[in-house]
């Protein structure tokens, strides 16, 4: 018995396909693209597969796809399908509506990644909203694992492991579904962090880091080979350094300064001018702080873990509020049990801000 990845076939040519995609971009999924173009939904054969595994004199596989109308037409032409294997994958933002559409109107199996070993999770999107980017900035959602008492680390500045196995799992899920992922140098001098995916199937986002003065070890983690990593300074930041990063293959970006380090709307508008529509934000406390002082949070996503810490370090410094009417409202609550840990997301209302819009 061999195993044997779904065979495309020959299908609609490039320029057909391009066309499809055209007609995606404008709104419509897969299906409708194709059939607004006079296309067929799939047009996609599998003889010449089957062909050839019959000639190499074997009757009996098992499939590795999500579709089970290839294992239906292997198994017309005569080969044996004794197993069919969904590729399981933690969907990105720009292809869910894809995968979303595959399973909903074609019959494909589900391709979301939802558990580690024993261990379930809910959908990342569910956690992250509806996504919707401007031209000004990218869609901006913070997630922070807390103890009850809400201290995202100790006095001392221990953090690991407020959350369990689980929480960090959907926390990777949650990387793999955005662009990029963000933290300030205070946490990469702190934990030396990855910001990678690695305990759920996906690829990793681009690591961005706020370093006001390059303060951030050429020997990082965040600046190692397994992802590409953008630094957002300011005109402080040593220029040798700056030569130095980027002969590592790592890009350095010059911004304005603003009260609290690098200017925050000049670092989104930055991001979203490279095609970053999605930013996922991990930490630590000074920039959830100022972004959420700044109205920049499309949503909030908290895992809550049964630990009390008492003194330590707050999730969220000063906001200036005054009373709690000028708190920041949140809506849209979902909440899901997860191991020991209770995780929450919300949207940030943002009426003190610009019309986010959307493209």
């Amino acid at each position: 018995m061999i195993y044997v990845t779904g065979h495309e076939g020959r299908g609609v040519g490039l320029i057909n396909k391009l066309r499809s995609y055209v007609v995606q971009d404008a709104g419509a999924d897969t299906v409708d693209a194709n059939l607004h173009l006079g296309l067929p939904v799939d047009d996609r054969k599998y003889d010449d597969a089957a062909s050839v595994l019959c000639a190499l004199g074997i009757d009996s596989i098992r499939l590795l796809s999500n579709n089970p109308d290839k294992a239906a037409a292997l198994s017309r032409a005569g080969l044996e399908v004794v197993g069919l294997e969904p590729l399981h994958v933690a969907a990105h933002n720009r292809n869910i509506n894809y995968l979303q559409t595959k399973r909903n109107r074609l019959g494909h199996l589900r391709p979301l990644a939802g558990e580690v070993g024993s261990l379930q999770f809910p959908d990342p999107g569910k956690l992250l909203g509806s996504i919707r980017s401007s031209s000004r900035r990218p869609y901006v959602a913070v997630k922070y694992a807390q103890s009850v008492d809400g201290r995202i680390a100790t006095a001392v500045g221990d953090s690991k492991w407020i959350s369990g196995e689980g929480e960090r799992a959907v926390s990777h899920s949650l990387r793999a579904r955005c662009d990029a992922c963000m933290v300030g140098i205070g946490t990469v001098l702190l934990d030396d962090p990855q910001l990678t995916v690695r305990m759920v199937p996906g690829a990793s986002p681009i690591r961005v880091v706020l370093d006001t003065t390059l303060r951030i070890p050429l020997a990082a983690s965040v600046l190692e080979g397994d992802a590409a990593t953008v630094i957002l300074t300011t005109a402080r930041a040593d220029h040798k350094k700056i030569e130095q990063l980027r002969r590592q293959g790592v890009s350095v970006r010059v911004l304005p300064e603003g009260p609290a380090g690098v200017d925050m709307p000049a670092a989104l508008a930055s991001l979203r001018g490279s095609g970053i529509k999605s930013l996922l934000v991990e930490g630590g406390s000074k920039v959830i702080t100022e972004l959420l002082r700044e109205h920049l949070v499309d949503r909030l996503v908290v895992a809550c873990a049964p630990v009390i810490l008492g003194r330590g370090v707050a999730a969220v410094g000063d906001l200036r509020v005054a009373r709690v009417s000028q708190g920041l409202s949140l809506t849209n609550r979902s909440v899901f049990v997860l191991d020991d840990d209770v995780m929450l997301a919300w949207d940030v209302s943002n009426n003190n801000s610009d019309a986010r819009g959307s493209e």
